[in-house]
């Protein structure tokens, strides 16, 4: 069965116009945006819960499973860019064409989830970013982030373009802030460097272990893959052999660049936390607040807090913006069910919004941040249901053509699939078995 053309985000299909001239630049610049919108999933606030967690615990050592996770994100990301601008459709429609209709409504259920966990993140990392920069209290700022439907609303109606501006200005801010944050903390160069190379330990060690996973949950994020293949789809490029070459080639370098933008970040927070926590023996930093606290009496500079803070309220804000994008084409391709816009984001909001309420009345801070690091386990586990049929589809002749994957390529990815799928029964054993 081929999978059927569909036009994902109907309202921007193909609205971005690519340059006819040979220009490296010029079509560089056509294409770049996408790859930014799917690093912010790389780098929201459910990245800076496990982040700190692992530096603050383990200092330099979990940066081998930031860097791990980020080269299985650009190449799965590759895979995710070229099924839409081979097959016209996303990777949720290429689900719902390809299998039975159980097995399609099994793999949404599985995507919602993670796209509720992903909005979980997000509703606490904004909530307390607002508490820690202007008081607010967590659980109304919890409720103050379903408002961010408005802004969503108003980007949207401004054109593609636009959105795209406004979440790379947002990632400059971020990145702005943790190079500053860096050159206060001073980590030592060398133990940075160590601690990108794997080591045994990071396995065998339960603690170890659950962090990990949630490195890699809150990396590589299933929906960033449904995301990624229909948003290649809002450049216009020639529909021949030779235009989806070129579209693949140049929508892969966007991606690559972005996501090595997401590398730096995510590598940051955790070397902030093991440079100024670990080093200084307080091993129990978890929690965002905490960090927020110490860090400008342990860096002796008042702006270090204000800086963390602020990184944090725009990590949220951006994240916010890219949920509601996967889902749309995550219902809209499983379902063709078409909601509009708000409606569809308030309904996931407002399912990420009940429990953190609950959690942030009952327990207050630390509540909030055990269920952040908790939401990034729960997004690991989503990971083979979307990895799998990705794989599948990038690697079948019949739905690609003379695009489908190389040997060398499909090895890769099915290793790749092999190794998350691997560490998610692993740490499934650990639990159940409390080792």
């Amino acid at each position: 069965m081929a999978i059927e053309s569909g036009n994902s985000l109907p309202e921007v299909f193909r609205s971005i116009a690519v340059p006819k001239d040979r220009r490296f630049w010029r079509k560089l610049g056509a294409f770049s945006g996408p790859g930014y919108l799917v690093a912010v999933g790389y780098m929201d606030p459910g990245n800076w819960a496990t982040d700190l967690a692992g530096g603050s615990q383990f200092g330099y050592t979990l940066l081998s499973v930031i860097l791990l996770s980020n080269v299985m994100a650009i190449l799965l990301q590759a895979l995710a860019a070229k099924l839409g601008i081979v097959t016209g459709s996303d990777l949720a429609q290429a689900c719902r064409n390809q299998y039975p209709r159980e097995v399609s409504f099994l793999l949404w259920i599985a995507c919602e989830l993670a796209i509720i966990a992903c909005d979980l993140a997000e509703v606490i990392g904004t909530a307390i970013a607002l508490q820690l920069l202007f008081g607010i209290p967590l659980v109304w700022g919890v409720c103050l982030t379903a408002l961010d439907v408005l802004l969503v609303l108003l980007l949207q109606q401004r054109g593609f373009r636009l959105l795209e501006a406004f979440i790379i200005a947002l990632l400059i801010v971020i990145a702005g802030c943790f190079v500053v944050e860096i050159a206060l903390s001073q980590p030592a160069i060398g133990a940075v460097m160590r601690g990108f190379v794997p080591t045994p330990e990071i396995v065998t060690d339960p603690a170890m272990l659950y962090i990990a996973i949630g490195i890699l949950g809150a990396t590589v994020m299933p929906h960033n893959l449904y995301l990624h293949s229909a948003v290649v789809q809002t450049r216009a490029f020639e529909q021949t052999d030779s235009g989806k070459q070129e579209a693949i080639r140049f929508a892969t370098l966007d991606s690559t660049i972005a996501l090595m933008l997401a590398l730096f970040i995510n590598a940051a927070i955790l070397i902030l936390a093991a440079a100024t926590f670990h080093a200084a023996g307080r091993t129990d930093v978890a929690e965002i607040q905490d960090a927020y606290q110490l860090l400008t009496p342990m860096l002796g500079v008042g702006l270090a807090s204000t800086l963390f803070g602020v990184a944090l309220l725009a990590s949220g804000q951006n994240s916010t913006l890219t949920a509601t994008l996967a889902g749309q084409i995550v219902m809209e391709g499983f379902l063709r069910i078409r909601l509009p816009a708000w409606q569809r984001r308030l309904l996931t909001r407002l399912l990420a919004i009940v429990p953190a309420v609950v959690v942030a009345a009952l327990y207050g801070q630390s509540g909030t941040t055990r269920l952040l690091v908790l939401s990034q386990v729960v997004l690991s586990m989503q990971l083979p249901f979307a990895v799998v049929p990705l794989v599948a589809f990038t690697s079948n002749r019949a739905l690609m053509g003379r695009f489908a994957n190389g040997a060398a390529l499909r090895w890769s990815a099915w290793v790749i699939a092999a190794v998350i799928t691997g560490l998610n029964a692993k740490l499934l054993l650990s639990l159940a078995t409390g080792g």
